[in-house]
């Protein structure tokens, strides 16, 4: 099967500073691909150069089978962008703002009229598509671009930040219509800096650092190749001397948190029948013990810091 995404050695250059350093990754046809780094790491600028804003300065970026520097328009035509920032006109309605769109990627009027009917509706914005956009919400805004992206029903979605600064109901709406799309077959390329988010939706995610990918797996697996040293947090009955939990078999460390104790150990099997002989000598009774999995955020934290797996 033809990758929806295919970029090998994409690199891209501002004056003497090598923004994107020699890339290659895929994502694969019904994916949800997950693009992740802290600012300035690329990731814009890497979004970009996809989506045929800018040219790269050497590589090449395969989109659904076009090359997006040589077959830019093919290419576009399978695709939907949601920009973080809105790109709607302000001074026309939201269904103005769909019917113009429908007009650019050449759409049947009676096709694009029904499809954005039921966008909206699935959007929550219907009843209020004839209002001038410039009276939307912040919300509102960022469920209409995503109506405006899908009008044409792209293959594939490029997705910059889309719930960011948003409230509760719109960020579980996107998200909701995000699982619905990539269920009916559409591929989703979604930049974001939420990793409870990227955690929760994509099937693996690519970490670029300093213009590099640093990692491209399932979040799982990121989460399993960090899972070197175990974390553990106990809680007691009573006050505990600190320094005769670190002394314990397979403890290599403790910390106290509020009324628990978070300890580190590289044998947590060890550890743990350690504090139980431990509260059964000092008369304490273990209040709560729970294991603690690395999460997203872990292995984010890790690559971007510069360590490897």
């Amino acid at each position: 099967m033809t990758p929806a995404i295919d970029v090998a050695d994409l690199t891209k250059r501002f004056g003497t500073t090598l923004a994107v350093d020699h890339i290659s990754f895929s994502v694969q046809e019904g994916e949800i691909f997950g693009f992740l780094g802290p600012n300035g790491a690329g990731k814009t600028t890497t979004t970009r150069m996809l989506t045929g804003v800018i040219p790269p300065d050497a590589g090449t970026a395969l989109i659904l089978g076009y090359d997006i520097r040589h077959s830019p328009v093919l290419a576009k035509q399978g695709f939907g962008v949601v920009p973080e920032t809105s790109n709607a006109y302000t001074d026309l309605s939201a269904w103005q703002n769909l019917m113009l769109m429908g007009e650019l990627y050449g759409l049947p009027r009676g096709q694009a009229t029904e499809r954005a009917s039921d966008l909206l509706g699935m959007l929550g914005l219907l009843e209020r598509k004839d209002q001038k956009v410039q009276a939307y919400s912040k919300g509102m805004k960022q469920r209409l671009i995503l109506a405006m992206a899908l009008l044409h029903e792209p293959r594939l979605l490029f997705l910059d930040e889309p719930t960011s600064g948003l409230d509760v109901q719109s960020t579980q709406m996107i998200l909701s219509l995000l699982r619905t799309l990539n269920s009916t077959g559409t591929t989703i390329f979604l930049t974001t800096h939420n990793m409870e988010e990227a955690n929760r939706l994509c099937h693996r995610v690519g970490i670029i650092r300093d213009g590099t990918i640093v990692a491209v797996d399932a979040p799982e697996k990121l989460k399993a190749a960090i899972d070197r040293v175990h974390r553990i947090e106990v809680s007691f009955d009573r006050e505990i001397p600190a320094d005769a939990l670190g002394r314990l078999p397979g403890v290599t460390g403790a910390d106290r948190t509020g009324d628990k104790w978070q300890i580190t150990a590289e044998n947590r099997d060890a550890a743990i029948r350690a504090l139980v002989t431990f509260s059964q000598e000092q008369n304490a009774t273990i209040v709560t013990l729970t294991t603690l999995a690395p999460s997203l955020d872990d292995v984010f934290l890790r690559l971007t810091e510069g360590a490897s797996l």
